[in-house]
């Protein structure tokens, strides 16, 4: 198979932590990347930065149209047969390319795998609690209940897409746990069990600190999506109607009890719809 590998790395006004992020991919030791960087309508100096410190990375401005976009951008403009993705304020380690890349040579029944992360906030090394470490194998009751799969971890074979589709750009976040579902009741999941990719979160102009209030909406809409896409088995089908239910209960209540009484209906009826699967 084709030993050359694309890294994708969307954008948007954080020039000074993308400079980390590149040289974090110029510094892996597996020698036949191609590393792509979607700008996604930054205002800031994120071209000017690029041409003059990085000049060989392949350089792709757009519109500004969201993360999913931005991804969906890069996917189609690689040429390689294996896709990494790395968000714009994460870094790899200087051998994740390597071992992942060969971790997938090794394992063809594989199309997707991802690595454990280290996590920084402000600048301090994170614990993860227990359901947050990564899983190999058939990882789909974990991708219901959260995010099981950290972006930044994620590497592809290209003929997954044309599988299970690609990133939903009418999701302005939770894209990641949309994608994740639909691929992870499908096909299973490599794990390389190593820290390999280095998170730094804790910022206000992250996705899941401007969406955090009502995230689960998203979410909620991702599984009604699975409920009638038609790929999911009986037990899987029971599965996912359990964790709609349950995600539709709490954010239904918490609806009503901010008096978004319309909001909140809309969200217990898809209990009552769902609660006897």
């Amino acid at each position: 198979m084709d030993r050359s590998v694309s890294v994708i790395i969307p954008t948007y006004n954080r020039q000074e932590f993308l400079a980390k992020a590149v040289e974090s991919v110029l510094k892996q030791t597996w020698p036949d990347i191609e590393l792509i960087v979607v700008d996604d309508g930054s205002t800031d100096d994120t071209a000017a930065m690029l041409r003059a410190r990085f000049p060989a990375v392949r350089y792709l401005y757009q519109e500004n149209q969201g993360a999913a976009a931005a991804r969906n951008t890069g996917i189609k403009a690689a040429c390689c047969d294996l896709i990494a993705f790395l968000d714009s304020d994460d870094r790899f380690h200087e051998k994740k390319i390597e071992v992942q890349t060969l971790a997938m040579i090794n394992s063809p029944e594989y199309h997707i795998s991802h690595t454990q992360e280290i996590w920084y906030r402000r600048g301090r090394i994170l614990n993860q609690k227990q359901k947050h470490r990564k899983e190999s194998g058939d990882i789909f009751q974990r991708s219901l209940e959260l995010c099981a799969v950290g972006m930044s971890t994620i590497m592809v074979r290209r003929e997954l897409f044309d599988r299970v589709g690609l990133f939903d750009e009418s999701l302005p976040c939770c894209e990641d746990y949309d994608l994740w579902l639909r691929t992870s009741a499908r096909y299973p999941f490599l794990l390389i069990d190593a820290p390999l990719t280095i998170k730094d979160g804790g910022r206000p102009d992250q996705l899941s600190s401007i969406h955090r209030i009502g995230m689960d909406k998203y979410r909620i809409q991702a599984i009604q999506k699975l409920l009638v896409s038609g790929i999911l088995s009986e037990q899987q089908t029971a599965l996912a109607a359990k964790y709609l239910t349950r995600k539709s209960k709490i954010y239904g209540n918490g609806c009503l009890k901010h008096g978004r009484t319309e909001e909140g209906e809309k969200y217990l009826a898809l209990v009552r719809r769902y609660g006897t699967c």
